[in-house]
């Protein structure tokens, strides 16, 4: 590989430098340089007078998702901890839209990259990884995928990212340009630029824990709530506080629900969890892609139902106020699987009821009466003033 093309500002150069790794941060920095914020766009329901919606457009990021971010911190993270050096190997246990991401800045400065999947993976998936260079380390028990890409990284004597575990230490969550202080950089000029609630799944629970903390951080009034999926364990170890809980079939929602409590999951800063129902995500995948006249990803489905049900609430309470969530990633990659009435169908999926409870809700106001698992944590109570 060439040498990268960044070098300190000051032409002479500092008396000590770090040589290819003072490189390749330069080289992912300058990437975040050149990308712009992603649009937080304002979704217009006159039905909800009073109430405003705003969706934060991860799709945009040069891969794609949300995951942008991620696996930009993570790759930062691991370069200045010493874990990857010129030539190391990298590897993470994804098939998703991380895997994606992170064979982008790989390919970027230059290192190899391995994404440890179950051989299930859709076609489309693995020619996106490859398209960076990524090379699809094919598993045949997706229970596995952790030990295995462990296994992998000590085979090629490389770096195992770990995204589910370095998630949430990776972003600095006091700001620094992350997504929390992005969206309320955004909000300043809105009429209610202090949110009621910010609505985000959780995958590896990163980014909800960084929204969290810098929430308390900046003492915002917003509280968080993280809406989960079906065979997921994050709703069960939050409303039981034990996070020994697991679940023995993957989710059908990509990006969103595990089948064990990631260790980046910090529930003390989620203030409130809804489980949502696969068709019910599925039908607000497509309410929203029509409202939006642009497909986007069922994760933004999950978080989109929540959002509405927390609206409803507002509504039902005569309250005004802001609410925020994401788009994590465009339609596009679900083509043949959440658009696919026969992909549904097989998996036994009716949208149709959820799609017209949602749409008369954004339609004329009226209460949502779908009912989901929700929970709040008992230690985000709020603490009545003294006087």
């Amino acid at each position: 590989m060439e040498p990268l093309p960044f070098r300190h500002p000051n032409p002479a150069g500092p008396a000590y430098r770090r040589g290819w790794v003072d490189e390749a941060v330069a080289a992912i920095e300058a990437d975040q340089c050149r990308t712009a914020d992603t649009h937080l766009i304002r979704l217009i329901v006159p039905a909800l007078s009073g109430i405003d919606i705003y969706l934060k457009d991860e799709s945009t990021h040069p891969t794609g998702s949300l995951k942008h971010r991620l696996a930009r911190s993570l790759f930062l993270y691991a370069l200045c901890n010493g874990h990857i050096r010129k030539g190391t190997p990298v590897v993470e246990a994804s098939s998703g839209s991380t895997a994606v991401s992170e064979a982008y800045f790989a390919q970027m400065i230059g290192v190899p990259f391995y994404a440890v999947m179950p051989r299930t993976t859709s076609a489309e998936k693995i020619a996106a990884i490859e398209h960076y260079g990524g090379n699809c380390h094919l598993i045949d028990d997706g229970r596995a995928l952790y030990a295995e890409a462990a296994a992998l990284s000590a085979r090629l004597n490389g770096h195992y990212m770990d995204q589910f575990t370095f998630a949430e230490r990776a972003t600095d969550w006091r700001g620094n340009n992350n997504i929390a202080e992005s969206i309320f950089t955004q909000l300043q000029g809105e009429p209610r630029p202090l949110p009621d609630w910010i609505v985000m799944g959780a995958g590896t629970g990163g980014t909800s824990a960084t929204i969290g903390r810098y929430l308390r951080y900046r003492q915002y009034p917003t509280r968080l709530c993280v809406a989960d999926v079906e065979h997921s364990a994050f709703f069960d170890c939050f409303r039981s506080q034990d996070r020994s809980h697991v679940c023995d079939r993957p989710s059908l929602i990509e990006g969103v629900g595990r089948p064990r409590c990631e260790p980046s999951f910090v529930a003390g800063v989620v203030d409130r969890m809804m489980k949502i129902p696969d068709a019910a995500t599925i039908a607000a995948m497509n309410v929203l892609s029509r409202r939006l006249r642009r497909p986007v990803g069922g994760s933004t489905g999950t978080n989109f139902l929540a959002l509405c049900r927390l609206a409803s609430e507002m509504q039902q309470a005569n309250a005004t106020g802001s609410l925020v969530t994401l788009i994590c990633d465009s339609g596009e990659r679900y083509r043949q699987t959440y658009y696919e009435p026969e992909w549904l169908k097989a998996r036994g999926l009716d949208p149709a009821p959820f799609e017209a409870t949602l749409s008369s809700f954004l339609a004329t106001g009226e209460p949502i009466t779908l009912a989901v698992d929700d929970v709040a944590n008992p230690q985000s109570a709020q603490i009545p003033e003294t006087t």
